[in-house]
């Protein structure tokens, strides 16, 4: 009976060990930025590839499926129902991207969770000629704000984030309010010009 309950704290002592092989990686886009996630959950693209924000854990969750980590923040990258990206302190739907390798070693990461409903385009995640981030739905996959190239520092072993649903979070954008306002914020700022986010 001992050995029962032994071998059943074993089991629930090995559900707690870290399970998942993943990467710790930059992310570094066609368009010359590593993507950096900052300490107050702003996203963006940085020309300093020692940038201690640009760091990534890419978690798999999923076949092809990636959770995307800051490593200094530990915020995950999520993305809203409006195709505007955010950072979340709970892991959820809106925090799971498809991992796809495009022509010439580039990869794409696009929302499990929306896409165009008309047409069921995927949205992708994005930079800018400039380094901004843009909204998924104005990211197309065949063009260089699209793509990505992981530069893997090291191979890690992580457990599997524990899935919040979104109705739990107080949600002003999804999310963390303040992290996605910062988030938000600098997208409206960006994206007033969408035919200028389309060519990019």
């Amino acid at each position: 009976m001992s050995g029962k309950a032994k071998g059943k704290d074993d089991k629930d002592h090995a559900s707690k060990e870290p399970q998942l092989k993943g990467i710790v990686t930059r992310l570094s886009s066609r368009q010359g930025f590593q993507l950096q996630m900052q300490p107050d959950g702003t996203i963006d693209g940085t020309k300093d590839e020692d940038s201690t924000y640009a760091v990534f854990n890419l978690i798999p969750v999923g076949l092809r499926v990636v959770a995307i980590q800051g490593v200094q923040t530990k915020l995950y990258l999520a993305m809203n129902n409006e195709g505007f990206l955010y950072t979340s302190e709970q892991f959820t739907s809106e925090c799971k991207f498809k991992e796809s390798v495009f022509e010439n070693y580039y990869v794409t990461y696009s929302s499990m969770a929306y896409r165009q409903q008309a047409s069921g385009r995927a949205w992708y995640l994005g930079l800018n000629k400039e380094g901004g981030i843009m909204k998924g739905n104005h990211v197309k996959k065949n063009k260089a704000a699209a793509h990505f190239i992981p530069k893997p520092l090291k191979v890690a072993m992580y457990r599997e984030p524990s899935l919040h649903d979104l109705t739990e979070l107080s949600r002003s954008g999804s999310g963390t309010p303040t992290k996605s306002r910062s988030a938000s914020a600098l997208l409206n700022g960006g994206g007033k010009s969408p035919s200028n986010n389309d060519l990019s």
